[in-house]
């Protein structure tokens, strides 16, 4: 699940910090934008799954145009996968039943009943 958040980055005279204005908590630094950026990722990453673990309401990301900035901040996006942080994302494999039709249609498009099934779970879970 790709989950996108507004985030603020600061310039300190030894380096950049970020923090995510909607996730109070979360922040990361970096001597330079491109280690910034990679921890700002596995911040968010770990900051949202913990949430998710613990069954607690995910905020909703504001719009990066209502951000406020001082200075020489900068508003940007940090994007993430966090299924890629949960702790246990080892697969189980799970018998189900589909009409032949349907299956023979989603062989046909090359579909991944897999993909499909973890999908609309994620949505049905609202996770």
């Amino acid at each position: 699940m790709t989950k996108v958040y507004p985030a603020v980055v600061h310039k300190e005279d030894d380096g950049l910090w970020l923090e995510f204005p909607d996730l109070p908590g979360c922040f990361t630094q970096g001597d330079d934008i491109e280690e910034l950026m990679e921890n700002a990722e596995e911040a968010l990453g770990s900051f949202l799954a913990v949430k998710m673990e613990h069954k607690e309401e995910i905020p909703k990301a504001s719009d990066i145009a209502d951000i406020k900035t001082n200075g020489d901040d900068m508003r940007t996006y940090v994007t993430v996968d966090v299924n890629n942080y949960h702790k246990d994302t080892k697969a189980v494999k799970k018998m189900l039943s589909i009409p032949a039709w349907l299956a023979k249609e989603a062989e046909n498009r090359n579909y991944s009943l897999s993909k499909i099934l973890q999908e609309a779970l994620l949505e049905k879970l609202n996770i």
